[in-house]
C-alpha cells in the first residue's frame, strides 16, 4: 500500500525580500521515514538543507526535528531551526508555552521565540533561537590552521584571528582585517581535501556608510563546507555560524550586541541576521522565516 503524501513546505530564512535568503525543505509528518529515506529525500531536495518533523520525545520539547545536509545528518544548523519552527507553525502547531516555541534536535533542547514587543509567537515572520553552548572552541594547532588557510588561499599575516566556534556543525572561525577581505576570498577544497566547515568574517569600518545606517549591518560573513567528496561550496545565510560568531565576536569584545551581520552576497543573496543578548548572557540569533511554498510530497 502505497504512503499517503506528507505535508511540505519549504520556507525562506533571513532573507530581506522575496527569495533572498536561505531556502529550506520542510517535511511534516515524518514518522516512519528511515535514515537513507531522509537522506535520499534531502539530497533529492539540492537545498542546503531539509528538516523531518517528529513527535518529541523529551519532556517539555514541542516538537523534534532531524536535520539533514544533503545525506549528512547534523546535530543542530540555525536556518533549519528557524525555517522549521515557522513551518510547525504555519500547519497549525501551538507552543505549551505561549511566545515560546522549544525544538528537540541532536544537540538537545533549543528555544525559539518571535522578535518582537512579546506577542504570541507565530504573529510575525521573524523569529530568533537562543545560540546553543558552543561544543568546541579554542585556537587551531599549527597543522589545522596551515589547511585552513590552504583551502582559503590566504597566508597566516592575511588574518587577524582564527579559532574553533563549533556548535553543531563542526565551524572554524577565520577573522580577516576587513569586510574587502572577506568579499575577496576564493576557496579551494581540493588544495587540502577533506571535510570542511570554514566561517570566513570581516567587521565593517565605524565610519563605514553601512555601519552609520541604524540598521546596517556591523558584521560581514561568509560560510563555506564540503563533505571531502566534492568541491567547496558557499552557504548563502548560514544561523548556525552566525551564532558561534556571535559568542566568539561578543565574547573578544571586537563587537557590541545588538548587532546586525549581513551574509550572501557573494552568492547573489541579500541576508541579514540580528544579533542580541539576553539573561544570563544568553545569544539569540533572529531573522526573517517566511514561507514560500505549501503543499505535499510523496514519499513512497
Amino acid at each position: 500500500m502505497a504512503t499517503p503524501p506528507r505535508p511540505f513546505r519549504q520556507v525562506d530564512v533571513f532573507g530581506t525580500g522575496p527569495f533572498s535568503g536561505n531556502p529550506l525543505a520542510v517535511v511534516h509528518d515524518a514518522q516512519g521515514l528511515g535514515d537513507e529515506e531522509m537522506a535520499r529525500i534531502s539530497t533529492w531536495t539540492n537545498l542546503s538543507e531539509c528538516t523531518f518533523l517528529l513527535p518529541p520525545t523529551q519532556p517539555g520539547a514541542d516538537y523534534r526535528v532531524r536535520i539533514f545536509a544533503a545525506a549528512t545528518e547534523l546535530p543542530f544548523a540555525g536556518h533549519p531551526t528557524l525555517g522549521t519552527a515557522r513551518a510547525w507553525l504555519d500547519a497549525g502547531g501551538v507552543p505549551a508555552v505561549p511566545g515560546r516555541i522549544v525544538q528537540e534536535c541532536g544537540v538537545g533542547l533549543v528555544t525559539v521565540r518571535e522578535v518582537g514587543d512579546g506577542g504570541e509567537v507565530g504573529g510575525a515572520d521573524e523569529l530568533a533561537f537562543e545560540a546553543p553552548a558552543l561544543r568546541r572552541s579554542g585556537p587551531l594547532s599549527d597543522a589545522e590552521l596551515d589547511d585552513v588557510l590552504a583551502v582559503l588561499g590566504l597566508g597566516a599575516e592575511d588574518v587577524v584571528e582564527a579559532r574553533w566556534i563549533d556548535n553543531g556543525p563542526g565551524w572554524i572561525g577565520v577573522l580577516l582585517p576587513d569586510v574587502e577581505a572577506v568579499l575577496a576570498v576564493r576557496p579551494d577544497a581540493s588544495r587540502r581535501p577533506g571535510a570542511w566547515s570554514i566561517g570566513v568574517v570581516g567587521l565593517y569600518r565605524e565610519d563605514g556608510a553601512a555601519a552609520e545606517a541604524e540598521s546596517g549591518p556591523r558584521v560581514e560573513v561568509r560560510g563555506f563546507f564540503s563533505d571531502g567528496s566534492g568541491p567547496m561550496l558557499e552557504d548563502p545565510v548560514t544561523g548556525s555560524l552566525n551564532a558561534s560568531v556571535a559568542q566568539w565576536l561578543l565574547g573578544s569584545g571586537r563587537v557590541e550586541a545588538p548587532y546586525v551581520a549581513a551574509q550572501g552576497r557573494a552568492v547573489g543573496r541579500d541576508g541579514r541576521v540580528m544579533i542580541t543578548t539576553g539573561e544570563a548572557g544568553a545569544v539569540w540569533v533572529g531573522g526573517a522565516a517566511v514561507v514560500a511554498i505549501r503543499g505535499e510530497i510523496t514519499t513512497a
